[in-house]
């Protein structure tokens, strides 16, 4: 099952559109930020403000880019198409008859989300390392007011933050996948699951100050902590989990939710015939 969704979704159009979509963003930046190489940009903090020092700086300040919205909606496009489009081919119920288990469909589904997460997350991030190495070269990741990073250290935390990144993309996709098998047409389900991300951004972005219904609301939405990871890249101390804010409760929160969407994902396809 694993084979065949991969290849009735990964290569479809579609799905070559979306990441074609996600590649041309760092490329886009690389070439509008070449003038600024080897120099601060735009006299910016953090990630952007070192984007246009190498390669992995621009790579990382792509995904800083790409992390709240457009990521998202990509990994959500993916994930509602393999969880509906045999329904909406009108083949789930000759998958059933076939003999496929609803478990072992299940299972396969979810493995190729794993993959086109995966894919999605690499893609951005391969394209923007090969063009920060065609416009800036390969130099030490650069931090700016502290000393540049070793190049061990480097492709430790920058593993690390495309791991967590992944996790954080994993969350909405499981969201997504859910809604999929929930709803009638996959074009609701990823119209829902990109109104859950606009949503929880907002209130994450309301919910400001400590205590409060917004405030409670928000650090229970995976969202709030899809933007902790460049904390990893910031500093030149080594990184602690426990004094980054948020990453240690994000990580529990997007396994949370993954294990919940998950859950629902399966009672409604064992409980319900979703193409019924």
């Amino acid at each position: 099952m694993l084979r065949v969704e991969l290849r009735t979704q990964i290569l479809r159009l579609r799905t070559l559109i979306a990441l074609g979509c996600l590649v041309a963003v760092p490329i886009a930046a690389g070439l509008a930020t070449a003038s600024s190489a080897g120099h601060r940009y735009n006299n910016q903090d953090g990630l952007f403000g070192a984007s246009t020092y190498s390669a992995l700086n621009h790579a990382m300040a792509s995904l800083q880019f790409t992390g709240p919205l457009l990521l998202p909606v990509v990994v959500a496009v993916l994930a509602a198409a393999v969880a509906s489009a045999d329904r909406d081919w009108g083949i789930l119920r000759y998958l059933y008859v076939a003999p496929v288990t609803r478990g072992h469909l299940l299972a396969g589904k979810l493995g190729a989300v794993v993959v086109a997460v995966a894919v999605a997350v690499a893609c951005d991030l391969l394209a923007g390392v090969l063009i920060g190495l065609a416009v800036f070269g390969w130099h030490p990741f650069h931090i700016i007011g502290a000393p540049d990073l070793s190049t061990g250290a480097t492709i430790g935390r920058v593993l690390a933050a495309a791991g967590y990144l992944t996790l954080c993309m994993l969350s909405i996709a499981a969201i997504a996948f859910m809604l999929g098998l929930l709803l009638p047409r996959g074009a609701e389900a990823v119209a829902a699951a990109i109104g859950f991300v606009v949503v929880a951004s907002i209130l994450n972005g309301q919910a400001t100050g400590r205590g409060g219904v917004l405030h409670a609301i928000a650090i229970a939405l995976p969202v709030r902590y899809w933007q902790s990871w460049p904390r990893l890249l910031e500093r030149a101390g080594s990184p602690d989990v426990a004094s980054l804010p948020g990453l240690g409760t994000g990580i529990a929160v997007q396994i949370a939710t993954i294990g919940v969407s998950i859950a629902l994902a399966a009672l409604v396809l064992h409980r319900r015939d979703p193409a019924a």
